[in-house]
């Protein structure tokens, strides 16, 4: 049977090139604020083979500019009760606020939404 406990929070966004090394500390310094609160993992991809689509793609969803990179990202949760509870004390949390740990990148363009695993192998 497979394993199938756990929810995820999964986000697309469009990152400037030249915001590359602000985005990894952004993301680094984020991850320890979910840890804390209960998150399992935390993981940040960024894009090197993300092509455009002809009816919809990465890029598309983003709208990706010709400078900007495509990220994907997840968060792991125990269940979403946990992520539930979590998530207001996180969006308040001092070290993620945006005069001390700004985004870099346009969080208007920014996709995500919370899933329930179905299958684990």
């Amino acid at each position: 049977m497979p394993d199938t406990d756990g929810y995820i929070d999964g986000f697309v966004a469009a990152v400037p090139n030249a915001n590359k090394a602000q985005y990894i500390k952004h993301a680094t310094e984020a991850a320890v604020v979910f840890k804390e609160h209960g998150a399992l993992r935390f993981v940040e991809c960024w894009g090197n083979d993300v092509p455009d689509g002809e009816v919809t793609s990465f890029p598309m969803a983003v709208k990706c500019g010709p400078d900007e990179t495509v990220i994907f990202s997840w968060v792991e949760w125990p269940s979403r009760e946990v992520r539930d509870q979590a998530m207001p004390r996180i969006m308040e949390d001092p070290r993620l606020q945006p005069d001390t740990n700004p985004m870099p990148f346009d969080g208007k363009r920014l996709i995500y939404g919370g899933f329930e695993v179905v299958v684990r192998e």
